[in-house]
């Protein structure tokens, strides 16, 4: 198999086609979702191929034949039918100030209007919206297909005014609410977005969705498969690591039995052949760093949260639960799944060492008093673990912890317990790409943290104490005899004591010890 063009930025299915880009066949699900219903929604994180989905979904409901040769649906297609398309995206612009947003419905309705040659003598977006697919059912003889992309964008963009946010949620919930009416003109619905917003708030006009977002038939609807890299993406595969591309990149879930990985990364991956964090650095964090802090998230939770169907679902302005928020914008994927009786509990890790590495740089950078000298800070880190050099790495913590403002332990209560200390050590070692384990269990307990580097073993124990008692940390490493479970990696192991005072704000003992 030769090389191909790599589709880079490119959402249009066409444009793939008739440039000879690699495409991964998504038309089975197309199949699979035109049997089994009509009016469908996709949650999915920014990036994962959702507009393309939808742009392919246009093309087949359009009729063109031709750009769909050689994929799975060609031979199962009617090809004499066409039906009206009817397409609205909300992914350009800011939608956030007031009233930008009808004004963006109504340029978009024309264009349609234009370009289908339906008039209308409408002054309302919702009814402009009803009599478009009515006259384009009537018109053609066909139902319409409604495809909806970024439907929540005009929500997500203003969250940092509520009041705007609102405005625009009420505005599309009369917007959607048009489909459900328009039911008999309607051949299919498909709406995609990064979010899912709670069918009360959003959905109450359109309940008859059915929402696949968690659905494990279409957990790689979105998304590149093991599979696929090893088959379509063939020629780019030579020269680089497959279990480091694995490492970095692979590890969404959406319940499927297999897990995928983000397109946008291994395109560029291919491109640059770096192992870099692509997707993590084409949005803005900010936000989320901001929640978890406003809501005295301690970093050490990331790894082992706990969602159900309705937690993960709990999606609305002013009322953001950090799971779903984690969750659905690709922070934070599924790991482990349970019954318990009758209700489904989801175990939340990060996905992949793109997402973990990165994340807890930006959590650590907010957490330390000075984010500009981070990276000299890492570097000492990284250097003095290598060479064993605990002493220095002790005044490098004691450094650390001294430099941040008295003002910022007053006003700040993730400061006053144990978690605050104990998440800036292990942001700072995940930031660096280390095997990192937390709270690792054994028979004798849960040890606070382990590091597994260049051939060591590094176990550390966390405590915040009275000056007076120092001590209980490295008593309970060895009591507990955490080091027995790594004795079979055959490497040296160094038990790591790290206790903090109250009074003080900084260590109160740093004690290495052998095991």
């Amino acid at each position: 198999m030769s090389k191909r063009l790599l589709p880079i930025g490119i959402q249009t299915f066409r444009k793939i086609r008739e440039d000879n880009c690699y495409y991964v066949d998504k038309t089975t699900y197309i199949r699979r979702l035109l049997d089994e219903g009509t009016h469908y929604f996709l949650s999915r994180p920014r990036r994962f191929g959702k507009s393309l989905f939808l742009d392919t979904l246009k093309e087949l409901f359009a009729g063109n034949e031709p750009l769909f040769k050689g994929l799975d649906i060609h031979d199962r297609w009617d090809w004499s039918v066409c039906h009206p398309v009817v397409s609205l995206s909300f992914g350009s612009g800011n939608l956030s100030e007031p009233g930008v947003l009808p004004k963006e419905v109504m340029a978009q309705l024309d264009a349609l209007e234009e370009e289908t040659g339906v008039e209308s003598r409408y002054d309302t977006a919702s009814v402009r919206f009803r009599h478009l697919i009515q006259r384009l059912h009537r018109q053609s003889g066909q139902r319409v297909a409604v495809l909806v992309d970024e439907y929540d964008k005009p929500i997500l963009d203003a969250l940092d005014t509520p009041e705007a946010a609102r405005a625009n949620r009420d505005f599309l919930r009369g917007l959607y609410a048009v489909i459900k009416d328009c039911d008999a003109h309607v051949r299919f619905t498909f709406l995609t977005g990064v979010s899912k917003f709670s069918k009360v708030s959003l959905f109450s006009g359109l309940n008859n969705l059915k929402d696949i977002t968690l659905d494990p038939r279409y957990s790689a609807i979105c998304g590149y498969t093991e599979a696929d890299l090893d088959t379509v993406f063939a020629p780019e595969l030579p020269g680089l690591d497959r279990d480091q591309i694995r490492d970095w990149y692979n590890g969404y879930s959406w319940r499927g039995d297999e897990k995928v990985y983000n397109p946008f990364d291994l395109l560029l991956l291919f491109d640059s052949r770096e192992f870099k964090a692509h997707w993590f650095e084409t949005g803005s964090p900010s936000f989320l760093i901001e929640t978890l802090f406003e809501r005295r998230l301690s970093s050490l939770a990331l790894e082992d949260m706990i969602g159900t169907d309705d937690l993960l679902s709990k999606f609305d302005v002013g009322d953001i639960a950090t799971e779903a928020l984690l969750f659905q914008t690709g922070y934070l994927t599924i790991a482990e799944e349970r019954k318990l009786g009758g209700k489904t509990l989801y175990r939340l890790g990060y996905p992949n060492q793109e997402v973990k590495q990165s994340l807890n740089e930006h959590l650590l950078r907010a957490m330390g008093p000075d984010p500009s000298r981070q990276g000299l800070h890492d570097i000492q880190l990284y250097e003095l673990l290598s060479a064993h050099d605990f002493a220095e790495l002790e005044t490098l913590f004691r450094a650390f912890f001294a430099s941040i403002p008295y003002e910022w332990h007053i006003n700040n209560d993730i400061a006053n317990y144990e978690g605050y200390y104990a998440s800036v050590f292990y942001s700072w070692f995940a930031a660096l790409g280390l095997d990192t384990r937390l709270e690792d269990s054994s028979s004798h307990g849960r040890l606070d943290m382990a590091v597994l580097f260049n051939n060591n073993v590094y176990l550390f124990e966390f405590k915040v104490v009275e000056l007076s008692s120092a001590g209980a940390a490295m008593a309970q490493l060895k009591e507990r005899r955490y080091a027995d479970k790594y004795r079979a990696l055959g490497q040296p192991i160094y038990l790591i004591a790290v206790e903090f005072s109250k009074e003080a704000r900084n260590l109160a003992a740093f004690e290495v010890e052998c095991a």
